[in-house]
């Protein structure tokens, strides 16, 4: 019997491979690999299997480098097929769904991963992460049944990471959701776990498919409606922050994501609020209130650019810094980022834009043609008309912001995310505008 690195003891060393090696894959690979099991992690990128294989992860994601290190001898890296499925028992499905160009998700790769398990009747359970619509599994479980596999048990196992918190999402969950028709496969991927500090939910198949979406869709819609409420104190004098406060000290509604802001991004709630509301209007169905939510979400980029117009004039010629350009601190991540809309719509008002960011990979910015990076927030305003805090990043809190002022062509700042003190930045000479605050 094998010892994790939990501490688990008792429970069988199984093998496992996992399909894809982005944000979820990793983290699921690394994690299954650090609770004793032996994993092996697929990708067809012949350069992101040379990095890991060679010790360096493709991502930053804080704790994985350390436990893809500790874990070396259980946790493998491969582009063969053969050797990823050899001897394997569980095989998760951890590749991306984008959204294809009818808005509903491209199951391109997960259908490439499920046609590679025919010659594998050695497996005991497919279980998959990637978020699919409502009814894949039913679809799945037909194909593989097709294939001669009606003996391999089928999985739904959403995840629930948040970059920046993954490993610890994976290992202290709020809740497992395993969906499944099958009684040995819910205990089988329970088993997996065993070690992981969170509740097992078994569900059916469809309902975990929609618990993810549900997710998703709710924390989107908490963003956009205490934006929509930082909108309303704007023009009352309310202090939005104030009132987020008092709203989150009622234990029906909780604190978290009553945050105003720039808006969302990132990988899953855009993609995933879109996917819900193509599922609906698939079936004939318009989801109002997630309609509302997407386009307040979308508006909320472009108040900002239009606040700047009214402060500047106008915004031809005019130098404007971004602050922060991933969709969140603590990540590399660029995907759906509210920088990428803010730029776009400078360049379009004729704007010159120069950014900071400590994280973003440089090969994210090259659309922008007239973009500069800097080394720092200080160098990003030089000789700046305004700027715009775009990612509440810690490091701007330590900026000597009235030397900042001092350099800039004029001292403007939106806060698009409440980070810095009003008072103090006015006191500092800067023009200070935030989210919903007076």
């Amino acid at each position: 019997m094998a010892k994790g690195r939990s501490g688990v003891v008792g429970k069988p060393e199984r093998r496992v491979t996992v399909f894809g090696a982005g944000y979820i894959g990793l983290v699921t690979g690394a994690c299954l690999a650090e609770l004793g099991h032996r994993v092996v992690v697929r990708d067809i990128d012949p350069g992101k299997v040379d990095l890991l294989r060679s010790g360096d992860i493709p991502i930053y994601e804080p704790g994985l480098g350390d436990m893809i290190a500790r874990n070396k001898e259980r946790l493998t890296f491969t582009l063969d097929l053969q050797e990823a499925l050899d001897g394997a028992e569980v095989a998760y499905v951890c590749v991306d769904t984008p959204p294809s160009a009818s808005g509903d998700a491209d199951l391109s790769r997960v259908w490439s991963v499920i046609t590679s398990l025919e010659g594998a009747p050695h497996l005991r359970a497919v279980v998959v992460k990637s978020t699919v619509p409502v009814g894949t599994g039913t679809r799945v479980r037909a194909a593989l049944d097709a294939a001669g596999l009606g003996h391999v048990g089928y999985a739904s196992n959403p995840e629930f990471t948040a970059e920046g918190t993954a490993v610890r999402d994976f290992m202290r969950p709020d809740r497992i959701v395993v969906g499944t028709s099958d009684e040995g496969t819910a205990r089988l991927v329970a088993d997996l776990h065993e070690g992981v500090d969170g509740p097992v939910v078994v569900m059916d198949v469809r309902s975990a498919e929609m618990v993810k979406l549900a997710s998703n869709a709710l924390l989107a819609t908490k963003i956009s409606f205490i934006n929509e409420i930082a909108t309303l104190c704007e023009n009352t004098g309310a202090d939005v922050e104030e009132v987020a406060r008092a709203v989150g000290l009622d234990h029906r509604l909780g604190r978290h994501f009553l945050r105003p802001g720039i808006g969302w991004g990132g990988s899953c709630f855009p993609k995933d609020s879109e996917a819900l509301r193509q599922l609906a209007s698939n079936t004939g169905l318009h989801l109002q209130l997630l309609s509302a939510v997407i386009e307040v979400n979308n508006l909320q980029k472009r108040r900002a650019i239009q606040k700047l117009k009214e402060e500047l004039g106008t915004l031809a010629g005019a130098r404007v810094a971004l602050l922060g350009l991933t969709f969140k601190p603590g990540t590399d991540d660029m995907r759906e980022a509210p920088s990428t809309v803010l730029a776009a719509r400078l360049l379009a008002e004729g704007a010159e834009v120069r950014c900071w960011d400590p994280m973003a990979r440089p090969a994210e910015t090259e659309p922008w043609t007239s973009t500069s990076r800097h080394a720092t927030p200080e160098l990003a305003v030089e000789g700046a008309d305004a700027a715009i805090v775009v990612t509440e990043w810690p490091q701007l809190k330590e900026v000597d912001w009235a030397k900042a002022a001092s350099v800039m062509r004029r001292p403007v700042l939106f806060d698009g995310r409440n980070l810095l003190d009003p008072a103090g930045m006015r006191s500092a000479g800067w023009t200070y505008m935030s989210v919903g605050r007076p």
